[in-house]
């Protein structure tokens, strides 16, 4: 049981997690990395060469910190994380490994600031959220594991076909290699997919399902990570892209995921994306435009240019069958070539507010997603003309934050 003083102490490490939380973290999975390298396969090892992954550790290491007496403050936090967690094979086993290593870390950095009670603190505050994760955890595995069509670990799909929707992004359409029944999932929800190098290193990737549930399939929807910037390329998506062909098999986990559409409601919806972030919000198009025939759905969707823009027919298609549906495509480059009204509606990017001046969309939800700048340009951008945050709902790209 985590003590008032234990609390106390945790709380009085912010400033100094605020100042060094990167240094540490960078130490903790070098540390975890040497000792335990079998458990690379269960982290995004291009995150680590960047350095996303311990930037987003260290925040969160931060969060727990500055929240310790109010722990109920990150509870939207902590769902993501645990479905990320089930989604990769996270298991109670692992935890006491990352905990030893985290302590260590700590004392390596924080030096004679990390005195005995100083680690019994942070030993304490680490078993009681691990204990709250693995108790979340150990939940969606029996969930998983033992619905209709359900499965516990990773479960074998045939690629039935690949269909290139641009010059970047391919859709994947697979079935169960054993002919059982397809998951039940939400639309906006994610399944992971692991592939192995010619090394014999595995590697596991997050990817939107694509495609409404009911289906006879799964759809994913995958852009080919290329290198740049200092990112290597995309492991897994490069081998989707250049690898996999019709017949092939790969594995998938279960469906998880909390960017999902209250479907109980009937307020209008706004759907942003930008780029592949387009992937969540088809399924969810899909579904809400079958099951919700009379809500109201404004799909704004940003890409560079027609080259790289995916999915555009579908979406016209759909407009031109729902009389409630509302399609914006915007692009940044156009060309000669491009027909406004066609291939694209505007020139330049999505500005969030615009659409929510809209009258008929004054009660609106809206879900973002897209590139880490675009979404947090969007946010800002509804919270500057007074859309309440429990109305906005975001799906970051990027490394998970534990």
């Amino acid at each position: 049981m985590l003590t008032q003083a234990q609390r106390d102490i945790v709380k009085s490490c912010a400033p100094a997690l605020r100042t060094h939380g990167l240094a540490l973290t960078k130490n903790f999975y070098a540390r975890m990395f040497q000792a335990n390298p079998e458990l690379k396969h269960l982290f995004n090892m291009s995150h680590q060469a960047t350095g996303e992954q311990q930037q987003a550790l260290a925040l969160a290491v931060l969060g727990y910190a500055e929240n310790i007496d109010n722990t109920a403050v990150l509870a939207p936090v902590l769902k993501v994380v645990t479905a990320k967690h089930v989604s990769i094979g996270i298991r109670a086993e692992h935890y006491p490994i990352v905990g030893r290593h985290l302590l260590a870390a700590m004392a390596d950095t924080m030096g004679d600031a990390a005195t005995p009670v100083v680690l019994e603190a942070w030993a304490a505050a680490y078993g009681q959220l691990a204990d709250t994760l693995i108790e979340a955890e150990q939940s969606l595995y029996v969930q998983a594991a033992t619905a209709e069509g359900g499965w516990s670990g990773w479960r074998p799909f045939k690629v039935d076909r690949v269909a290139r929707e641009s010059s970047e992004i391919a859709s994947f359409y697979l079935t169960p290699t054993d002919n059982g029944a397809l998951p039940p999932f939400q639309p906006g929800q994610f399944v992971s997919v692991r592939t192995m190098d010619d090394a014999g290193m595995t590697h596991i990737r997050q990817y939107s399902l694509s495609d409404a549930p009911h289906r006879d399939h799964l759809r994913l929807t995958v852009k080919r990570q290329d290198a740049g910037n200092d990112a290597p390329a995309g492991v897994v998506s490069t081998a989707l892209h250049l690898d996999v062909s019709e017949g092939d098999v790969i594995e998938l986990s279960f469906p998880q995921g909390h960017f999902v559409v209250d479907q109980e409601k009937d307020t209008p919806l706004v759907l942003l994306s930008g780029g592949v972030g387009i992937t969540p919000m088809l399924g969810i198009l899909g579904h809400v435009a079958k099951e919700q025939p009379g809500r109201s759905i404004h799909f704004a969707h940003a890409a560079r240019n027609r080259d790289v823009h995916a999915m555009n027919d579908w979406l016209r298609n759909m407009a031109a069958r729902h009389d409630k549906l509302d399609v914006e495509i915007y692009y940044e480059e156009v060309s000669a070539a491009d027909v406004a009204g066609r291939h694209y509606d505007k020139r330049g990017r999505i500005d969030a507010a615009q659409i929510a001046a809209q009258d008929h969309l004054a009660n609106a939800d809206y879900y973002i997603c897209g590139p880490r700048g675009f979404m947090t340009a969007q946010i800002d951008s509804l919270k500057r003309v007074g859309v309440p945050e429990s109305r906005i709902h975001a799906e970051f790209f990027g490394a998970a934050l534990a």
